[in-house]
């Protein structure tokens, strides 16, 4: 038999058997490269060169994390906003890479000392005695989810950014013939008669009849419609909602006192006065001259004199005196207790104590309650991470979201409110969250589907909610019985409202005709207020209405202006225009100067760059974009 195989295996045939085993474990081995033969993974190519996708996702992800930072925990992203973000960062990255290439070819280079200094004078990397803290560092790095070179390679670039625009930045100038009028323009004042008609003065209007309230109603079903309402269970875990079940032993209570021991202990504190002299014999007359009960006015007198100060240092533990040998020398003295000259590099010192107040401490059985507390907020916090799990994995077993409430002690409620959270009959319910997760939740709440299953959410930092949605109650046109009140009230404020804005009508159309608005409204009856000169920005001080200052600016003297405003019309002609001369105010020139400068400057730099990109083979892999970020 072994004879037989041996002939076998030394066939042709037996030759190309093998071959193809060993083809086919091969390709089954290698799976997944033989399949990603062909696929491009490059979001985007700038002159053939790939913009990888992991690349542009790590970039997305910067750009996210810092917005919810700068935003704030109650800041909500949604996925179109999130797919902005992920375009942008692609297009940052494109534009990186057309100014990479430019600086090659200009052969612009940053030298690894000038990076080293760079980083070194970056003040967030600085520690508390000035220097580069390599602890700031990697905390900046962690948090932005860089690595070291990751991190030099952008600044790197964005060095040698500096470098390419530099010179395109360099050499603008903002011309007087742009600056002064600009100037002249943003100082420019003006006089201007105003007639104010506010819905109060206006006359009382008939009483309507009860189909006139009828027919209001219903053309203005927006003023009388209830709200929509979600009927809806919302589950709640947090740290709070689990803490009662904490029950801590007495071991882990003193555990918690010697762990937490300093914030139950107040040191010995201080008051300190000081008179500090430049030579040892004039520390020891005034010290002598403190001891005869001289006032501390009289020392700092009597210093000053001889060339020192004195000073009160206020009250103060042995840490807060920088220098040992102060330290050691205040708290060695009594109450009212005058020092020894003491030297130290900045001259000689004479210290006085004017109160002691002595160390303190809180005693296990004093803090027993407040341990208690903190512990079980500790624990608290672990918690509801696991149950936070446990939870997560019985919502999508199928169980409801009352039995996982019930089974892993979430705050439970079940209500119908509206947007903000008010029941039908006004009122605020009563939801286990507050303040800014509250909003979230009731957003989610909003904007979620009848069916939808319930998941766990991030309301904040440390509370995580969930909710089934039961019902939709949708906004109807509340029935007039009900409303006739309101809807009266509202009838009578329009009617008031188109009067005023009747007469305001009449008086600008009386100064189209060429009369001065203010013989038209004395004719009307109405009083004029002149006021004035101001300018084209708001002052408290300025009676004009905010609503009316534009447009008084953009009205030629000899024409009036009308706008609503929250207690009525207003209507103003401007009689006066008071130029400003720029060459009156070099300083203020120079600011527009600057700011002209800058503004012209950050167009050539985004013509420069937009001309760049131009230039460059730009191509975009339009399958993966979607993907920069998650959905």
């Amino acid at each position: 038999m072994l004879t037989a195989l041996r002939r076998l295996a030394g066939t042709w045939f037996a030759k190309a058997l093998f071959l193809l085993l060993i083809l086919s474990f091969g390709i089954w081995g290698i799976e997944d490269v033989v399949r990603r033969i062909g696929t491009d993974t490059a979001v985007a190519r700038v002159g053939g060169a790939p913009i990888e996708l992991t690349e542009a996702q790590q970039a997305a992800r910067r750009d996210m994390l810092r917005m919810q930072r700068q935003l704030g925990a109650g800041f909500e992203m949604n996925p179109a906003m999130a797919q902005a973000i992920g375009r942008q960062a692609v297009e940052q990255l494109i534009l990186d890479r057309v100014q990479r290439k430019e600086a090659a070819q200009l052969h612009i280079a940053v030298p690894e000392m000038a990076l080293r200094d760079y980083v070194f004078g970056i003040p967030a990397f600085r520690g508390a005695d000035g220097r580069f803290s390599r602890t700031l560092f990697d905390g900046f790095l962690r948090n932005n989810g860089l690595s070291e070179g990751e991190f030099l390679n952008l600044l790197r670039a964005d060095l040698q950014r500096q470098q390419l625009v530099g010179a395109v930045r360099a050499g603008a100038a903002g011309p007087d013939a742009l600056t002064k009028p600009l100037l002249a323009w943003e100082r420019e004042q003006r006089v201007a008669d105003l007639v104010r008609l506010p819905f109060a003065a206006a006359p009382e209007p008939a009483t309507p009849a009860e189909e006139q309230l009828r027919r209001f109603h219903e053309n203005n079903p927006d003023r009388f419609s209830s709200p929509e309402y979600r009927h809806y269970a919302l589950a709640v875990l947090s740290p709070e909602t689990v803490a009662a079940e904490i029950k801590p032993s007495d071991e882990d209570l003193h555990a918690a006192y010697e762990a937490h021991r300093g914030e139950f202990e107040t040191p010995e504190r201080r008051s300190i006065e000081q008179a500090l002299l430049p030579s040892r014999e004039q520390a020891a007359a005034i010290a002598e001259q403190w001891r005869g009960g001289a006032g501390f006015a009289a020392i700092e007198a009597a210093a000053q004199q001889a060339g020192g100060q004195a000073v009160s240092l206020g009250t103060t533990d042995r840490n807060g005196l920088p220098v040992q040998e102060l330290a050691q020398a205040a708290f060695a003295l009594p109450e009212n207790g005058i020092s020894a000259p003491v030297q130290t590099s900045f001259g000689w010192h004479v210290l006085k104590v004017t109160d002691i107040q002595p160390e303190q401490v809180r005693g296990f059985d004093a803090v027993r309650d407040e341990l208690s507390a903190m512990v079980r907020r500790e624990r608290a916090a672990d918690l509801a991470y696991e149950r936070a799990n446990q939870v997560e994995d019985a919502l999508a077993g199928g169980a409801t979201l009352a039995e996982a409430a019930q089974r892993f002690g979430l705050a439970l409620v079940d209500v119908t409110t509206d947007a903000s959270g008010r029941t039908q009959a006004g009122a605020r319910a009563e939801l286990p969250l507050n303040g800014a997760a509250e909003d979230i939740a009731l957003r989610a709440v909003f904007a979620a589907r009848q069916g939808d299953s319930p998941r766990l959410a991030e309301a904040g930092q440390t509370a995580l909610f969930s909710f089934d949605l039961k019902e939709v109650v949708p906004t109807a046109l509340r029935p007039f019985e009900q409303v006739e009140a309101q809807v009266r009230e509202a009838w009578t404020a329009d009617a008031r409202r188109r009067v005023q804005e009747e007469q305001a009508a009449a008086l600008l159309t009386a100064v189209k005709g060429g009369k001065p608005l203010a013989e038209a409204a004395r004719e009307a009856g109405f009083p004029v207020q002149r006021i004035g000169p101001f300018g084209r920005q708001p002052q408290p001080s300025t009676p004009l209405p905010a609503e009316l200052l534009r447009p008084v600016f953009d009205t030629p003297p000899d024409q009036a202006t009308m706008a609503g405003t929250p207690e009525g019309f207003a209507v103003a002609q401007p009689v006066q225009v008071v130029p400003f001369n720029p060459d009156s105010d070099p300083l203020a020139l120079g600011r527009v100067r600057d700011a002209v400068e800058q503004a012209m400057l950050n167009d050539l730099e985004g013509q420069y760059l937009d001309a760049l990109r131009a230039q460059a083979e730009i191509s975009y892999n339009e399958a993966l974009l979607g993907q920069v970020t998650p959905r």
